[in-house]
């Protein structure tokens, strides 16, 4: 016979059901307390037995209903007060955390890209505004989005690595505020952003840093400090109002928790590779890093970087910049080798300086950058009705002259620049790497530039009527030691600021006022830079009583009228080039040292929209002209060198531009001037593949280098000889060590003039 179960008293209906948790801390709060135990030694409680049996019985119901009825009722207390405070706390749902995220991470979008629009003393930086990057997904740009995807990405890697919603948030927009800071105030003092160079100098000069920060900026970093405990403090208040306290990933059992933490880590790993990957592969042209990067709009704009920034957005302007891929090591590139090379240019150099009587550093060497300069009666279907450049023609047929083979059209001014001042050539360069002044000379530790052979930096003086925030001007210079660089903005202010009539630049007669005050400040041999602007593109009608009128040749296809508008212009401009050089030339003919000119256009100016239809004329459109003058206190006077042949100087191109001065002066080289001048007695003139259209920033164009040779025909490298391509390869060597390499060259003579130490 089965024993009746006794009856158990009635639940209450739709009980909530409890976490197992929360089961075993009920239960537990009604254990008896073991440390609360009856005392032993306690007196003896007596009692009456008869009266405990009545006083059971009359109370045995009542107290077997107050047992079981307190246990439930404390539980039900517990669970009431469990579910109000669950009530107050209730988690935030995962869509709103969603929301949350995308918010976020447009919110540091927003933060970044004012840290770029800061004003500066140059108006036409501030061209692109965070609405206008939006605006640009009309047109089928999307860097919006892609900045958008990064900074995702940044943020996912912070969520999963913390696991807090509300810490990793404050974490991004601490650092984006910072950023932004930084870059605006960097931006106030030098006129370009931040840059990962930049993050050397804080590992290197970190105390030096409150230095750089400019007068008045207290109320921007007051504002910046209390923006960011805003943040902080709203994170604060949703993290206790978020149930769930912004835990990311959670798991309740072993099992899940496991799955839980892989999550979190495969979470971390997969942003933080990616953005890795990226970094390390959008340098090169062929990766799919640099195709993801051009396919969502992002256009590289390198002459300016403020510019670069707003228009692509600073973290993918930034991040773009960390790992330029410089050049290809050579097969045979070591410490060995280079210094087999050192010996054996040493050994040329000292068989040149046999026949040489002059030292290269008792000459003042001014170099003068023509911004656009070329003789536009030189463009195929191009006809004139006068002459814009009579006395430069004339002077050209009295000293060491010809035609510059460019690497631009329409722009690239900054890389001839570099070319002429190293002795470098793009050649030798990665397509990727479109201008050294943006993409390598920031993090370079060795820039071994001619000017550095007038020893004392102050000796070295640039000059450009201009913005020194254009190609990083401003930093480069300091890094190739010119003492100073004169320009319209930043603490060197060029002297004479005369312009044209209406146009917008610094006149050519005004640059030459400038560069004749230094040289006569001094009775030092000196180096000078001058690039100029009075020629620069855009051509609007600046010049009053305009004469020049530009027609097309016969046969060829009629211009456009905004063509020759633009023509007319330039033209006029040029005729303003050739009064003011010919009058600095004469005036520099009265100073009582040695000084010798070497002037360049830098390429022509993008206006031959007919010309540039036709693929044949590519080579016309990339020459320029130049001419290597000495004054009367030099001791050749101007002559060209007789033991050269005399179509050697008829082509050539910036990075012999030295090598041509030597010559010209009679003077002594280096083992490094040696070997350009053998490597210009092979190839006249050297350049990176050209295009017909105006410079871009993208990648140096597809197919061979342009080489020529000293007649100006083309050369192939298949079809040189044997010593000509040895002298090639020796030059990638030569800029492989110097610009990407371990600098063996450094620890030799192989930059020294004779009679001069390690630099």
């Amino acid at each position: 016979m089965e024993s009746k179960r006794p009856e158990q008293p009635q639940q209450p209906s739709q009980q909530p059901q409890l976490e197992p948790i929360e089961e075993l801390f009920i239960q537990m709060r009604h254990q008896p307390d073991p440390f609360h135990a009856p005392d032993p030694a306690a007196a003896p409680v007596v009692h009456d037995d008869a009266a405990d049996t009545e006083d059971a019985q009359t109370s045995s119901a009542t107290s077997t209903d107050k047992v079981k009825a307190a246990p439930v009722k404390k539980r039900r207390k517990s669970e009431y007060k469990h579910k109000r405070a669950h009530k107050q706390h209730r988690p935030f749902p995962g869509w709103l955390y969603a929301v949350l995220f995308i918010v976020f991470d447009l919110v540091t979008l927003a933060i970044v890209q004012w840290g770029v629009s800061a004003p500066t003393t140059n108006d036409s930086l501030n061209r692109v505004s965070l609405l206008d990057m939006i605006m640009k997904m009309g047109k089928g740009n999307f860097v919006f989005l892609f900045n958008v995807l990064i900074i995702g990405l940044i943020y996912l890697a912070l969520l999963m690595l913390t696991n807090r919603f509300w810490i990793a948030t404050p974490i991004l927009t601490s650092v984006a505020i910072i950023y932004a800071v930084v870059n605006r105030l960097k931006i106030e003092v030098r006129t370009e952003p931040l840059l990962p160079s930049d993050l050397n100098f804080l590992h290197s000069d970190a105390e030096s840093i409150a230095g750089f920060i400019p007068t008045g900026s207290a109320f921007l970093i007051t504002m910046a400090v209390i923006v960011l405990v805003a943040i902080i403090v709203l994170c604060i208040v949703l993290n206790h109002f978020d149930g769930r306290h912004g835990s990311m990933v959670r798991g309740r059992t072993a099992a899940t928790k496991s799955l839980a933490a892989i999550a979190r880590i495969l979470l971390t790993i997969l942003p933080v590779s990616g953005l890795y990957f990226y970094v390390m592969q959008v340098g090169n042209v062929d990766s799919w890093a640099y195709k993801v990067s051009r396919a969502m709009g992002d256009t590289p704009s390198m002459w300016d970087g403020v510019y670069d920034a707003q228009r692509n957005g600073p973290i993918v302007s930034f991040l773009r910049q960390i790992h330029p891929t410089i050049m290809q090591m050579p097969d045979d590139y070591s410490e060995q080798t280079m210094n087999d090379v050192a010996k054996r240019y040493s050994e040329v150099a000292t068989k040149i300086n046999t026949k040489r009587s002059e030292n290269l550093t008792n000459n003042t060497v001014i170099y003068v950058l023509s911004e656009s300069f070329s003789d536009p009666t030189r463009v195929p279907g191009v006809k004139l009705n006068k002459d814009p450049m009579p006395q430069i023609r004339a002077l050209k047929g009295e000293t060491t002259s010809g035609l510059m083979l460019s690497s631009g059209y329409g722009g690239g001014t900054a890389n001839l620049e570099y070319m002429g001042l190293t002795g470098m050539s793009m050649c030798n360069f990665d397509a990727s790497l479109t201008s050294p002044y943006q993409q390598m000379l920031p993090g370079a530790s060795w820039v071994p530039s001619i000017n550095q052979m007038w020893g004392n930096p102050k000796n070295s003086i640039g000059l450009h009527p201009y913005e020194a925030s254009m190609y990083s001007r401003a930093q480069n210079y300091k890094k190739m030691k010119f003492s100073h660089f004169y320009t319209l903005s930043g603490e060197d202010k060029i002297s004479h600021q005369d312009h044209i009539d209406d146009s917008p630049y610094v006149s050519d007669e005004a640059a030459y006022k400038s560069t004749l005050e230094q040289v006569e400040s001094t009775n030092n041999s000196q180096f000078i830079q001058l690039i100029t602007m009075q020629n620069h593109m855009p051509y609007k009608h600046w010049y009053k009583n305009n004469e020049f009128k530009t027609t097309n040749k016969a046969g060829s296809e009629k211009l456009t009228d905004s063509e020759r508008e633009d023509i007319e212009t330039y033209s006029k401009g040029m005729e303003y080039t050739d009064d003011a050089t010919m009058d600095f030339l004469k005036q520099l003919d009265q100073v009582n040292k040695p000084v010798t000119v070497v002037f360049y256009g830098d390429h022509l100016p993008g206006i031959y929209k007919t010309a540039s239809k036709d693929e044949k004329n590519s080579i016309d459109l990339h020459l320029t002209d130049y001419f290597i003058w000495s004054n009367k206190a030099s001791e050749v006077k101007g002559e060209p060198i007789q033991d050269i042949p005399a179509d050697t100087n008829v082509y050539s191109s910036p990075n012999f531009f030295i090598e041509q001065v030597a010559q010209q002066t009679d003077s002594k080289v280096s083992p490094f001037i040696a070997f350009l001048t053998r490597m210009h007695q092979h190839i006249a003139a050297m350049e990176p593949p050209v295009v017909n259209k105006i410079q871009g920033w993208d990648r140096i164009p597809e197919g061979q280098a342009i080489y020529l040779n000293s007649k100006g025909d083309p050369m192939s490298v298949a079809d040189m000889s044997k010593d000509t391509r040895e002298l090639l390869h020796d030059y990638e060597l030569i800029q492989y060590d110097i610009t990407a390499g371990n600098h063996y060259l450094k620890d030799t003579n192989f930059m020294n003039l004779p009679n001069t130490k390690n630099s």
